[in-house]
């Protein structure tokens, strides 16, 4: 994980209004967000294997996930640029299970933080440079 500064950090805002700015340069809303934290992703490859996240913490109100609106208001943390590394290929101890189908959909990274290449965090900034300039940031 390589931590980024931003002049996004400590921008107070609807989360409404960031989601939909961040929706437009391709960011989602993570899926391990909280009632009261969270994160946008920006996947940086193509094997969607580095991303650049924008972590926020929710100041007032509730977030109720991806909903249309939301009375939360949020502030936006330091952005990272992280790297997972997967096991490719098949799982040759695997045992087909039913069941397990349903809930082992997805396997853990062999590598959660794995090093990360100038060339993506480079990459990184360009996108959060440009974030900041279509939000006005100076």
């Amino acid at each position: 994980m390589i931590a980024l500064t931003s002049k996004l950090e400590q921008v107070r805002e609807p989360f409404d209004t960031v989601r939909d700015h961040l929706y437009e340069d391709e960011f989602t809303l993570g899926g391990n967000w909280e009632y009261d934290h969270g994160y946008f992703d920006r996947y940086l490859d193509e094997a969607h294997k580095v991303w650049l996240r924008i972590p926020f913490q929710v100041i007032t109100g509730r977030l109720d996930g991806d909903s249309d609106a939301t009375d939360a208001t949020i502030e936006i943390g330091a952005p990272f640029v992280l790297k997972h590394v997967y096991n490719e290929g098949l799982d040759k101890e695997a045992e087909p299970k039913v069941l397990g189908a349903l809930i082992d959909q997805f396997q853990t990274p062999v590598d959660s933080d794995a090093k990360v290449e100038d060339h993506w965090v480079e990459e990184a900034v360009k996108v959060l440079n440009e974030v900041e300039r279509k939000w006005q940031l100076h």
